[in-house]
């Protein structure tokens, strides 16, 4: 699939890094380092706009590393970039951590997904059709 791409950052696009890879990571695109304490979120830009086709989007989801490591997600996990936005990829990351976090230019903060998605038709109905597990929600298995 092709999408096109504008790049106003200094770093190279996107990338996968293996060839069963499904995310390609985002940079930060700062002109100085920010500092995101503990419980607090910035949104940090890409310098990257894309435009996709219709019906796909982008998702923007965490480096599983920095979560791990650092304390370090995305706040809106994951967070969707629609086929019709042509602005600037921003990367909104919250600090889960007990101490600072810093954020470098080039920094690989969040991967990208690219995923196909369906629109649906909402058909009002006076009742579903039954199943097995019917109306049980959280923990209903007991598991």
């Amino acid at each position: 699939m092709k999408i096109e791409i504008i790049n106003r950052s200094h770093h190279d696009l996107p990338a996968y890094e293996t060839a069963q890879s499904a995310g390609m990571d985002l940079r930060a695109n700062i002109d100085s380092p920010v500092v995101i304490g503990p419980l607090q979120r910035a949104l940090i830009p890409t310098g990257l706009s894309i435009a996709l086709p219709a019906g796909y989007e982008a998702q923007v989801r965490p480096r599983s590393g920095l979560a791990l490591k650092k304390g370090i997600t995305v706040l809106n996990s994951p967070g969707t970039i629609d086929a019709d936005y042509r602005g600037d990829i921003g990367v909104i990351l919250v600090n889960l951590s007990d101490q600072d976090f810093q954020v470098n230019d080039g920094d690989r903060i969040a991967q990208l997904v690219i995923a196909r998605y369906e629109q649906a038709e909402w058909v009002p109905a006076k009742e579903l059709s039954a199943t097995e597990r019917g109306e049980g929600g959280f923990g209903h298995s007991g598991i």
